[in-house]
């Protein structure tokens, strides 16, 4: 997953840098301020890429799972078994060329779905196999 969102910053700033390259053929100054933008982009968006993967995280507990993420302001979801309405796993082009998927709990709330980005294909189902077990054995929602 890290490797997917540096990629993705990376690929912004090449598209910066090539606009700001293109720009300083006509104008120097807009070029050079395109070009230290992208680096300034670039630098900056690695740093918090990696601060953001590092603040996922998952507990699976007896009743409920713990979902925690955030950055600056961290945010840690309670989401109980038996609350649960559907789980998903999805995967995008990008995330399928590296064998990672999402996990996407729904429950009647909006404010308690939660994802778990950046799994391992065979790791979000297994995940999601439990979770849908542990929501029938709960018989409330799923």
């Amino acid at each position: 997953m890290l490797t997917l969102r540096r990629g993705q910053i990376g690929a912004g700033a090449i598209a910066l840098l090539l606009v700001g390259g293109a720009l300083s053929f006509t104008n120097l100054a807009l070029g050079a301020v395109l070009v230290v933008a992208a680096l300034m982009v670039a630098g900056l968006g690695l740093v918090y890429v990696g601060r953001r993967f590092r603040s996922w995280g998952y507990l699976e507990r007896v009743e409920d799972l713990l979902v925690r993420r955030g950055v600056m302001f961290e945010r840690l979801s309670v989401v109980p078994y038996g609350r649960m309405q559907t789980v998903e796993v999805t995967a995008g082009p990008l995330e399928r060329s590296l064998g990672l998927a999402t996990v996407q709990l729904h429950t009647a709330s909006a404010a308690t779905d939660a994802r778990i980005p950046g799994l391992d294909r065979s790791a979000a189902a297994d995940l999601r196999d439990r979770l849908v077990r542990r929501g029938e054995a709960n018989a409330e929602g799923l």
